[in-house]
């Protein structure tokens, strides 16, 4: 990494502390800021994370900061957020939410003009397309972790059941994440043939798969209070292609002109943040299930900048 290179995580929690963790280990920045409302939260984990360049020989420092000097930073990295605790309805949940991200974004402003923001707090389309309105940043500059994880899930099941690496299934998920998320069977291949061709997989029951990437988040949660190191994982994966201008391709969450909101779609990464949106064959079905999630999402959108402005 160059001298200056610095990376901002706000909200420090068991997802932000992940995150940090993944960064310091593989040093991915020469300073990695940290910013927390609660101090002792933010103080204990930046000592236990100088821990971690002890032990590692890491090359990243790291050390407390203010919302205004985390946006001066090349990657500020957004995971504060409420949990959703057991019987919150979900509009209580979003509502807390998203004021939560209005609240971080006017304590932040003005950004560098080369910032990136990674959204990784829920919901996070969300979340992701009120960033790009508040922040003043390009809409290519501001990224939400999106379908990424469950993409993963989805390649992880699918190789699982036909007994190959992960790496090689090629199969998206796609659209507002979470209950109206879309998976692209139709363009899934393992290595070079269809998934609908591969004999191990012609008996699999893709509606279970599909629940399974909606909600073992959930399941996870129900079994030890948090799931963090999956999604922190993908943020780190994410945080990487933009530091080291990787040019790899995840499904994020990014803005879409269609749909005036941002909602995931296989996108290049690099330095400037979203290069390009990979133009994704979807059949008819498919396309359909994606506008309707996109408008679903655009209509919540305007719902809450009708109530903030």
């Amino acid at each position: 990494m160059g001298s200056a290179s610095r990376v901002a995580i706000v909200g420090v929690g068991e997802v932000g502390g992940a995150v940090a963790y993944n960064l310091t280990l593989n040093s991915m920045a020469s300073e990695l800021l940290l910013v927390d409302l609660d101090l002792s939260v933010r103080n204990a984990q930046i000592e236990d994370l100088c821990d971690v360049t002890y032990s590692t020989n890491s090359s990243t420092r790291v050390r407390p900061a203010t919302y205004r000097e985390a946006a001066q930073c090349d990657l500020v990295v957004i995971t504060a957020a409420s949990k959703h605790m057991l019987g919150q309805t979900t509009v209580d949940y979003t509502s807390r939410n998203t004021s939560m991200i209005r609240e971080v974004m006017e304590a932040m402003k003005p950004f560098r003009a080369d910032t990136v923001l990674l959204i990784v707090a829920n919901p996070v389309d969300l979340l992701t397309s009120l960033a790009k309105e508040m922040s003043g940043l390009p809409p290519s500059q501001v990224i939400g972790t999106g379908t990424a994880l469950d993409t993963y899930r989805l390649r992880g099941m699918a190789a699982s059941r036909a007994l190959v690496s992960p790496y090689t299934v090629d199969a998206f998920v796609v659209g507002h994440h979470g209950e109206h998320q879309v998976v692209v069977w139709s363009a899934a291949t393992i290595g070079t043939i269809p998934i609908e061709d591969v004999k191990m997989l012609n008996a699999i029951d893709r509606s279970r798969i599909e629940l399974i990437c909606k909600h073992r988040s959930s399941q996870i949660s129900l079994g030890k209070g948090s799931a963090p190191f999956g999604i922190a994982s993908v943020a780190a994966n994410l945080c990487c292609s933009v530091m080291l201008d990787k040019h790899e391709m995840y499904p994020v969450s990014h803005f879409q002109e269609e749909y005036g909101c941002c909602l995931s779609l296989p996108a290049v990464i690099g330095r400037k943040g979203i290069l390009n949106t990979v133009p994704l064959s979807m059949n008819e079905g498919e396309n359909a299930a994606v506008k309707s999630s996109g408008d679903l999402l655009k209509a919540s959108v305007k719902s809450i900048q009708r109530d903030w402005w």
